[in-house]
């Protein structure tokens, strides 16, 4: 099940217009760029695609939109996560077209802060409730509690559809912990753009990017050529990219991708609140540092 989810996935961003509305033509623009450029997967619905500010309807309408164009050319992973476990369940139990996704990436409990044998039973729950693989989303930064290397290994060991950890803590050693643990057929992927070079090297299988988006092509070629041991090449291309990825998150994501795929002439610069654009100087930044790539 797990092999869907090797090589470069992308955390596809929901374009908007000034009015607030989904631009599904620019999203069709995205999908088509993502798969001809050459990545693995698409995730859809995740933080990035700012899920938290759409209704039932326009998520519907937006994974609708993109099993349509991707016309099964990619495997699918949507979003489905939250705080309270039996909402997610029921998200879960409602779903409409398993049959055209390869599986759910479900983040971590946000706010409540739950403990680990409280983060084990909430995604026992998911998996039991999932038709499809799961994807953990370990995400301290955003959720406030951090999902360790003890209770990944745990429910990896103990659920056979929990297949793999998207792994955004920036904790090496927890990483190489799971890594080095982990059941096989399990998959680690990076959930840190700026990390998923040194994380492949040390043997997880891949990420789910947000810098992607506006740079598949060459994102794409960095994890192939790190998981082929193409150290050089991979590297190259690493450190071709570190500066728009160190500054992509500055003002808060989606923000510095979007402005990325504006500055690309890919999308509209638009949000739904409390998510804003980012400043007029660090878009200018951005924009410099976009034109000394191309």
């Amino acid at each position: 099940m797990s092999q869907h989810f090797s090589g470069t996935g992308v955390a596809i961003v929901t374009p908007f217009h000034t009015d607030g509305n989904i631009d599904f033509k620019s999203l069709t623009n995205l999908v088509d760029f993502q798969i001809n450029n050459g990545v693995n997967y698409l995730v859809v619905m995740g933080t990035t695609g700012e899920s938290a500010t759409l209704n039932k309807d326009e998520k519907k309408a937006v994974i609708d939109h993109i099993i349509k164009v991707n016309n099964k050319r990619v495997p699918l992973v949507i979003g489905i996560g939250g705080n309270n476990t039996s909402e997610v369940v029921e998200g879960i139990k409602s779903f409409h077209a398993y049959d055209k996704i390869a599986g759910i990436l479900s983040v971590a409990p946000y706010y409540n802060k739950p403990s680990q044998e409280g983060l084990y039973q909430h995604y026992k729950m998911i998996a039991d409730a999932c038709p499809v693989p799961v994807i953990l989303y370990n995400v301290p930064g955003r959720s406030s509690v951090n999902i360790s290397a003890e209770t990944t290994l745990r429910l990896a060991n103990d659920i056979e559809n929990i297949v793999a950890v998207k792994e955004a803590s920036g904790n090496i050693e927890q990483i190489m912990n799971i890594i080095k643990n982990k059941p096989e057929g399990f998959s680690v992927i990076s959930g840190d753009d700026a990390l998923t070079f040194p994380m492949i090297c040390l043997g997880a299988d891949g990420v789910i990017s947000v810098v992607a988006n506006a740079f598949p092509k060459e994102f794409s070629n960095m994890v192939n050529y790190a998981r082929q041991s193409k150290i050089d090449d991979a590297k190259t291309l690493h450190y071709k990219l570190i500066d728009i990825i160190q500054n992509l998150f500055t003002e808060g994501n989606p923000a510095g991708i979007k402005a990325i795929l504006n500055i690309n002439g890919l999308i509209e610069n638009n949000f739904r609140l409390p998510m804003t654009g980012v400043s007029t100087n660090h878009y200018e930044k951005l924009k410099k540092l976009v034109q000394q790539i191309q």
